[in-house]
């Protein structure tokens, strides 16, 4: 097991924990925002006191790497960065929407077996950014910028039970009219439910280059997307 400073900002909401040997020991979070700026700092420092008061080596950073705000992607990724270069340790980056379903999981709101996941971001209007997992996080459709209708989903929704959630979810249910789509609301992507994914990520050694790591956001979708979505 680790002690991992875990970083949210990818929403309005702005969050930093520390776990350690899969434990939730700090935890701070700002709901007021976008406060990325005036926020991020002030709980990071506040974090790193507490594990160098309580004399806990710092194994690793892990930082929410998208998709979400590019603002607050930039400012959370950039932290996370600076402290992997002035404690010398490892950079974990975790999807925004495996985040987002973690609660999900954990709080055991999915009943059905073969039941599926569909965290949802806002992307403004009928748009948002989401991905399809099944119970073990697998991912069955990869993320995509959607635009919902009452169409968007269909041929999962014909198969299987999809749970849809996060702060894009709702608006989109107006949209979508089946017995299989079940809403899940106040489910927000938080840094203290971000260390069971990045614990698996140290055992199996999948870590970043501090150097050239980018939020995906930024790398794969900015380019792609109307200039309304940024």
């Amino acid at each position: 097991m680790s002690c991992i400073l875990n970083i949210e900002t990818s929403t309005d909401v702005c969050s930093v924990a520390v776990s350690n040997d899969a434990e939730c020991i700090f935890n701070k979070e700002d709901h007021s925002g976008p406060n990325h700026a005036v926020k991020l700092g002030v709980f990071v420092d506040e974090a790193l006191s507490f594990i160098d008061h309580h004399a806990i080596p710092l194994d690793a950073v892990a930082v929410s790497c998208g998709p979400g705000s590019y603002t607050g992607l930039r400012i959370g990724v950039s932290m996370a960065k600076g402290i992997c270069y002035g404690r010398g340790v490892k950079l974990i980056g975790i999807p925004t929407l495996e985040v987002l379903s973690v609660p999900v999981l954990l709080r055991e709101m999915v009943e059905e077996e073969d039941a599926l996941l569909c965290p949802m971001l806002d992307a403004r209007r009928m748009e948002v950014y989401a991905c399809l997992y099944d119970r073990a996080l697998h991912e069955v459709r990869p993320i995509h910028a959607d635009v919902v209708d009452e169409n968007t989903y269909q041929e999962y929704l014909d198969q299987r039970p999809v749970y849809f959630f996060g702060n894009g979810a709702e608006k989109c249910m107006k949209a979508i009219h089946h017995p299989n789509a079940h809403l899940i609301k106040d489910i927000e992507p938080l840094a203290k439910n971000m260390f069971p994914l990045a614990e698996k990520r140290i055992a199996l050694g999948k870590f970043e280059d501090v150097a050239y790591f980018v939020p995906f956001y930024l790398k794969d979708f900015v380019a792609k997307q109307p200039k309304k979505l940024l």
